[in-house]
């Protein structure tokens, strides 16, 4: 029987820069058809890159994963990301499937199948012939890279994950086994080893110079981030130190690359630095999306879109991530139901969205803030209040603003819309991932070795200059590790980091029960904050793990025992 595939083609989008983007086809060709031609072999890479984070900057349903966490609420209730906050899923009722990368896995074992005997001497006499050698000699090896970035994400979703070495048939696929979680790792590790001695540094060079293609660089991130969720709580019951170690390692190797660097001017979301999402030192693995108003038309305050939102969609920051900002001081500021309480003597209760923490105005809209030339009204009765959610407005008191294009437009005459990036890796993750793992091995944030020549706090220390602010000043093991959490929160706030945090670090169980928002009374020009509850919500420690979908399970027993607790 002849086998057949379906293809996405590739499509390079061409403006300031040429971008690695995937449209779908519903061309059908033999599989022997596609590997005879240059085009083709590409369009079959291609097609493995579309399995990359969703087409919308989105990712569950039509919501950000944030939403399941601490840091966001969505605005629909009954949206599908409120189950992984009301405990309403399982098995047969599953959230966020990646389940399905298998289809990705198995379109990389195909193509490095294939593309061994590819043969297109067809073009030898053609002047682009030598770049089209260049180019696919490193082919097979994005396709790895890409495999184990999948794998990846599968096995910090689910722990023992099946490892396919070759590319199925169906029988072998619902008779395969699980591998366990730190040998799945090891392989990962492996695999990217290999990439990284056989990627270039960047495409520019080749070809139409393509950005958003994995490099020699996005290797060494992803076995930095295979490491240290290994070496992490959820992953290492016993602490293992030498897991920390290697952890520390990986992010030290991609550091001392020299490949990337922070880049202040990086203003993630801004409208204004767009080239700088493609072009910043800082970034290592983006996804650049085509233009859309999608996430401006559910994430604005309502007045500013134009009549053009019906629905309650929407991700709102909680009052529980606006805690997490210290003031441009450094020291920490907390809403209670009595008002604003911090020690640093310089905070304004009346304006207390100002001096505080640079990363704040980039991640969050409040009350008094400047948007679209317009200031923002989230007191009681305010252009931008919302008393319930059925009146589409913000149920914490808090709009997005990291991501958000703010010069789209819903005016009909002059309606305008924007890309959208989603970075994957970017620098200060190996920085933080490396003062992480450094504390952890030497239970001391100043200690270094012959191997580890960065303290903890000086790799903190670096993020944290970046963004403005000052250096931490806890100190020991204990209090240093509460500021380096933190500095995930904050640093990566909606970069879909605090969702995993919570269950590597296994604090679900003192994070997830309850978030709140921020109510706000104006009595003439005064105004009262108070803290206010917005939800309760379920936190079992099963959830650590996703479950296996039954539909797996009744087709491949071998995939048991499901994970602890479903």
């Amino acid at each position: 029987m002849k086998k057949f595939i379906y293809i996405i083609s590739a499509a390079l989008l061409i403006s300031a820069c040429n971008f690695l983007t995937v449209e779908e086809s519903g061309s059908v060709y033999e599989r022997e058809d596609m590997y005879t031609t240059y085009s083709n072999i590409q369009k079959m890479l291609t097609n493995i890159y579309g399995y990359l984070p969703g087409k919308d900057i989105y990712d569950v349903g039509s919501a950000l994963r944030d939403c399941g966490c601490d840091d966001a609420e969505y605005g629909d209730p009954s949206a599908s990301v409120q189950r992984y906050n009301n405990g309403n899923w399982s098995d047969v009722s599953t959230i966020d499937t990646k389940w399905t990368l298998y289809n990705a896995i198995r379109c990389c074992w195909e193509f490095l199948e294939s593309i061994e005997t590819a043969d297109i001497s067809i073009y030898q006499y053609e002047a682009k012939y030598p770049q089209y050698l260049e180019h696919l000699k490193y082919y097979p090896y994005e396709a790895r890279l890409l495999k184990a970035y999948y794998l990846f994400e599968l096995a910090r979703r689910y722990g023992d994950i099946p490892v396919p070495m070759k590319m199925l048939t169906i029988e072998e696929a619902n008779e395969i086994e699980k591998t366990p979680f730190n040998e799945v790792i090891d392989y990962i590790v492996s695999e990217c080893d290999v990439c990284i001695e056989n990627l270039p540094v960047s495409y520019t060079d080749m070809l139409d110079g393509e950005l958003g293609r994995v490099t020699k660089g996005f290797g060494m991130a992803v076995k930095a981030k295979a490491l240290l969720y290994a070496a992490s709580p959820l992953f290492n019951e016993s602490g293992d130190k030498d897991k920390w170690l290697k952890a520390a390692k990986a992010a030290q190797d991609l550091m001392d690359s020299g490949l990337y660097r922070l880049d202040p001017s990086l203003f993630y979301g801004s409208s204004t630095s767009e080239d700088k999402w493609y072009t910043s030192p800082e970034v290592i693995m983006h996804i650049v999306r085509s233009t859309s108003q999608s996430l401006e038309k559910y994430n604005f305050p309502l007045r500013f879109t134009e009549g053009e939102r019906s629905s309650m969609s929407g991700s709102y920051p909680t009052q529980n991530l606006v805690d997490a900002f210290q003031t441009i001081d450094g020291l920490d500021v907390t809403l209670t139901a009595d008002g604003w309480q911090t020690s640093d003597p310089n905070f304004d209760v009346n304006r207390p969205y100002e001096g505080r923490d640079p990363r704040f105005a980039r991640t969050i809209l409040a009350n008094g803030m400047t948007f679209k030339g317009e200031t923002i009204e989230t007191y009681v009765g305010g252009a931008d209040y919302s008393a319930t959610r059925s009146d589409l407005g913000s149920p914490t008191g808090y709009y997005l603003r990291k991501h958000i294009q703010e010069l789209t437009s819903f005016t009909p005459e002059a309606s305008t819309e924007y890309r959208h990036c989603w970075i994957i890796y970017r620098y200060a993750e190996a920085l933080l991932s490396y003062a992480e793992a450094a504390n952890e091995y030497f239970h001391d944030p100043d200690k270094t070795d012959g191997t580890l020549k960065l303290s903890a706090r000086a790799a903190l220390n670096q993020v944290r200059a970046n963004a403005g602010m000052p250096n931490v000043t806890a100190n020991g093991y204990d209090a240093f590790k509460t500021a380096l959490q933190r500095e995930w929160r904050v640093e990566f706030a909606f970069e879909d980091h605090r969702f995993w945090d919570i269950r590597r670090w296994k604090i679900g169980s003192a994070t997830q029960t309850q978030i709140d928002g921020v109510q706000i009374i104006k009595s003439g020009e005064k105004l009262e904050y108070s803290r206010q509850m917005v939800e309760r919500r379920t936190w079992a420690d099963r959830m650590y793990l996703y479950p296996i979908p039954q539909s797996e399970l009744f087709c491949n027993a071998n995939l048991n025992p499901q994970n602890p607790g479903w």
